[in-house]
C-alpha cells in the first residue's frame, strides 16, 4: 500500500531528484576576471550569464535526474507486485549511479577545463543529492524485499 515506509522513501527520491533541477552542482571562480561559473542540471555557464563567456550544455544530467523521479514515483504505485518494485529499484539504482557520474564529470573535467586556475571548484547541494537518492533507493529496496520475504513466510504456513 501506499503508507508502507518504503513510499517515503521512494518520495524522498523524487523530492531530492526534482530539487536537482532548481539547485547549483558545483562551482568555481575565475580569480582573473572575477567570473564564477556554476554547474546546474541544463548548464555549466557563467553565473552572470556573461555573453562572451563560454558554456556547455548538460541536459544529459536533467534527464538522468528526471528519469530517476519518474521511475520512483512509477514504482510508488506498483505496490501490488514487489517483484517489479525491486526491479524498478535495480533500474533506479543504475539511472542514479550513471547520474552520479555525469555530475562528476562535468565538474571535475569539463569544468576544470573551462575554468583554468590553480584553485579547485567547490561541490554543491545538487552534487550530493544523487548519493542522497541511492542511499533511500537501497533502503526502499531493503524494506520491500522485507515485505516479500514476509509473504512469502505466510504462503508457507498455508
Amino acid at each position: 500500500m501506499i503508507q508502507r515506509v518504503q513510499s517515503v522513501f521512494l518520495f524522498l527520491i523524487v523530492v531530492a531528484m526534482v530539487t536537482m533541477f532548481f539547485v547549483p552542482i558545483w562551482a568555481k571562480t575565475n580569480p582573473a576576471d572575477n567570473q564564477e561559473y556554476a554547474l546546474t542540471a541544463f548548464s555549466l555557464a557563467p553565473v552572470n550569464g556573461a555573453a562572451d563567456a563560454a558554456s556547455t550544455n548538460t541536459i544529459f544530467i536533467a534527464i538522468l535526474a528526471g528519469a530517476a523521479a519518474l521511475i520512483a514515483l512509477y514504482e510508488i504505485f506498483q505496490y501490488k507486485s514487489r517483484l517489479t518494485q525491486m526491479k524498478l529499484g535495480l533500474l533506479n539504482s543504475l539511472v542514479m549511479a550513471a547520474l552520479m557520474f555525469c555530475a562528476f564529470y562535468f565538474s571535475s573535467y569539463v569544468g576544470e577545463d573551462l575554468v583554468k586556475t590553480q584553485t579547485r571548484g567547490e561541490y554543491l547541494t545538487g552534487f550530493y543529492l544523487p548519493a542522497f537518492g541511492l542511499l533511500m533507493n537501497v533502503l526502499a529496496n531493503r524494506f520491500i524485499k522485507r515485505d516479500e520475504d514476509l509473504v512469502r513466510s505466510m504462503d508457507r504456513l498455508r
